[in-house]
Parts: structure tokens; C-alpha cells; sequence
């Protein structure tokens, strides 16, 4: 009886409802860009030398309407102007689906400029322009950064290395692949210590778009207050990467039919081949080497030589540390996976690589790919090689 009763209210409750009619009560103003095609989100990047700095950014300007162009110069000083080279990728670049289907969004145009001949130390101002076809100037507002120290600068040089961030609405709306809140933790944080930071490396996976075009957007937005201020370095991960032939190491379709294209395009990385994410970077004391753990780095491979090559170039005596930083971790204590079939894949990742750090001393290797904390004392064949506690 109580059953019935409750479904009758339900019932009419609900027919209450539909005839209900909605009034309008108001009108907005129409809404609009007052550019849709501006300028956006600047990305600076060390060059292939100490004193270059390229800076990417974002537009829908194509080169037949605009030409793009970096103002810049010492802060209060006299400007002067870098062109600018564009490039794009288009639904036929992406391997798969969803980025070759639902996921696909045309990501406008994209510019990387080369500001060459820095001083070290020095505060630099910049502007993003696109000089039109009619004459008139399309210009971003006002950013500045602060030129790097140079090789060997005894100071305080202050590196931030992490991955796997992702992205998230910052007013809690649903999207696709809404399951990284803590990014904007991350952000945040950055963002509040920024005068206290001299360098960003995001070591891989970096928005999970995974097909998704326009979850780029929204990454290339969430950092910006970073990415224009600091150099803002990144790797590959299998976020980015993996997909059949796509010339991934691994199988699996973690990119979402990506295969590498927004990544390499979107962010510049001092590398002789974008599309192989492997690069030396010097900063100060530094010397870093980066690797690209979703293309072959076994003993023989492309990579191998060149990750050998970057550790015996380091100047110890100029450069006393030496970085060696991928995406997918050297084994992995806590977690069975981690340490075979999702990382290097033990035991071949021990015996091709840490040979390496081990002839060229490597002061540290950073990893992502696991989404825990783990810090270990000096290891060489499984063996510590000093007291010391995991983290």
C-alpha cells in the first residue's frame, strides 16, 4: 500500500512538471572575442645552446594573413624583433581514433621564434605580434624572463622536475578524462613560488588528452603563468607516444591515436628530431639529458648512442652535475608492473643502462610513468652502493 502510494505521488509530481512552462526572465549581451585569431600562451623553452631561448605560442593566424614576430629586449630598453616560423598538424597527421574522429579539433597555428645572443642573468621583456596583411599590428600583452646563468655559473639555480600532471576545469565542470584534480595543486603551486624557480621539466604525460585535441588547449592555458615566464621543458610519455607502429617501443594505444604529433608540435625541445623526443639541455651547473622512453633506448638503438654521447660530453669541471631524466622509471620497488612490463622492463633496462651511468658517474635520474613517490640511495645491479633509505 505504501508502495502505491509513493508511486502516485511520484506519478503526479512528475505531470505537475511537464506542464510547467519555462518564461524568459532575461536576455545576456552577446558574447564574443574581441580577437578570436590573438596571440596565445607563450612557451619558452631553452634553445640548443646556453644563450638561446625560443619562444612558441599559439595563434589562428596562418602565414598567408599574418606574419609572426617576438619583440624583446632588456627590460626598459630598446626592443628588437625575431620572425617567427609557423607550423600545424591536421586530422590525416593523427594515427587513430579519437583524434582521427570525435577527438579532433583543429589546433590553429603554431609559432616558435629563436631569441639568440642572450647575456646570462639578464631580465628580457617580450611581446607576441602578428603583423597583418593591411599593416596594422595584432599584439599580445607584456611578459618577461629571466635569461639562464652561463655553463659553469657558480649561483643558486633552482630546477623543478615532475610528471605526469594532466589538467582540470578549475570551476568543476564534467569533460573527457576529468580524473587529474590534483594538477591544478600542482599548478598552483608553481605559480606561487614562480620567483623561486628558474626551470620546469615535466618528464612526460603531460595533459592525458589522449585524443582529445582541445584537452591541449586547456593544458597550454592552465600553465601559461609558468610556461611564459620560465623555460618549461618536457619529454615524452605514453600519454603522448604509444600507439601500433606508431614507432613506440611498447604496445598499447595510451595516446588516443596521438602518436606523438601535438606533443613535438606544440612544444619545442631542443632536439635534432622532434618526432624523437631524445635532447641535451645545459643550464648553469647543469647538464641535462633527456630521454625518450616510448622509442627503442636498448644498447645498439638510435637513442643508446646518443644518451652515451650526452653523458661523455658533459664538462664535470664546469658542469659538475649530470641529469639523466625519462618518462617511464628503472624499476620500481612497490609494484610488480611498474617494475617489468611499465618501465624500462627490467632486467634489460639494469644491464643496458645503468652501465651508462655508472662509466659517466651520473649524479641522479629522474623518472614519472608511476603515479607514486619513491627516492632511493645510489643503486648499481640491484645493489645499493651506499647507506641510504627508500622513500
Amino acid at each position: 500500500m505504501k508502495l502505491k502510494l509513493v508511486l502516485s505521488k511520484l506519478i503526479t509530481s512528475a505531470v505537475q512538471l511537464l506542464q510547467v512552462r519555462p518564461k524568459l526572465i532575461a536576455i545576456s549581451n552577446h558574447i564574443a572575442f574581441a580577437n578570436p585569431k590573438a596571440p596565445l600562451y607563450p612557451r619558452l623553452a631553452l634553445g640548443k645552446s646556453w644563450d638561446i631561448m625560443t619562444l612558441t605560442w599559439t595563434s589562428g593566424y596562418n602565414i598567408d594573413e599574418a606574419v609572426p614576430f617576438v619583440e624583446w629586449g632588456w627590460k626598459g630598453q630598446a626592443q628588437q624583433r625575431s620572425p617567427a616560423g609557423t607550423l600545424t598538424f591536421h586530422r590525416n597527421s593523427m594515427c587513430g581514433t579519437p583524434a582521427r574522429s570525435v577527438g579532433w579539433r583543429d589546433p590553429g597555428f603554431i609559432h616558435t621564434s629563436f631569441l639568440k645572443d642572450l647575456w646570462p642573468n639578464m631580465v628580457y621583456t617580450y611581446k607576441l605580434a602578428h603583423l597583418l596583411n593591411n599593416g596594422s599590428i595584432v599584439w599580445s600583452k607584456e611578459y618577461s624572463f629571466k635569461s639562464p646563468p652561463f655553463p659553469g655559473q657558480e649561483s643558486l639555480q633552482r630546477v623543478v622536475i615532475f610528471g605526469d600532471m594532466g589538467k582540470q576545469e578549475r570551476d568543476g565542470s564534467n569533460e573527457y578524462a576529468n580524473y587529474q584534480p590534483g594538477s591544478l595543486m600542482t599548478t598552483d603551486t608553481l605559480i606561487k613560488d614562480l620567483d623561486n624557480i628558474d626551470i620546469v621539466f615535466l618528464i612526460g604525460d603531460l595533459p592525458y588528452a589522449n585524443g582529445y585535441i582541445s584537452q591541449w588547449d586547456q593544458f597550454t592555458a592552465q600553465v601559461e603563468p609558468i610556461t611564459s615566464k620560465v623555460p618549461f621543458m618536457i619529454a615524452s610519455g605514453n600519454h603522448e607516444r604509444t600507439w601500433e607502429n606508431s614507432g613506440s617501443l611498447y604496445t598499447g594505444l595510451d595516446s588516443g591515436g596521438e602518436c606523438g604529433v601535438p606533443a613535438e608540435t606544440l612544444y619545442y625541445v631542443p632536439a635534432e628530431n622532434r618526432a624523437k623526443f631524445w635532447y641535451a639541455a645545459d643550464y648553469g651547473m647543469f647538464h641535462f639529458c633527456i630521454g625518450d622512453t616510448e622509442h627503442d633506448w636498448r644498447e645498439g638503438s638510435e637513442q643508446y648512442k646518443f644518451i652515451e654521447e650526452c653523458f661523455a660530453s658533459a664538462n664535470r669541471h664546469k658542469q659538475p652535475w649530470l641529469i639523466f631524466s625519462a618518462h617511464r622509471v628503472l624499476g620500481y620497488s612497490s609494484n610488480d608492473w611498474y617494475a617489468k612490463e611499465g618501465s624500462f622492463e627490467e632486467p634489460m633496462g639494469r644491464e643496458h643502462l645503468q652501465k651508462l651511468w655508472q662509466k659517466y658517474k651520473v649524479d641522479m635520474a629522474f623518472f614519472g610513468h608511476v603515479h607514486n613517490y619513491e627516492r632511493v640511495c645510489p643503486i648499481y645491479q640491484v645493489t645499493s652502493s651506499s647507506r641510504g633509505i627508500s622513500h
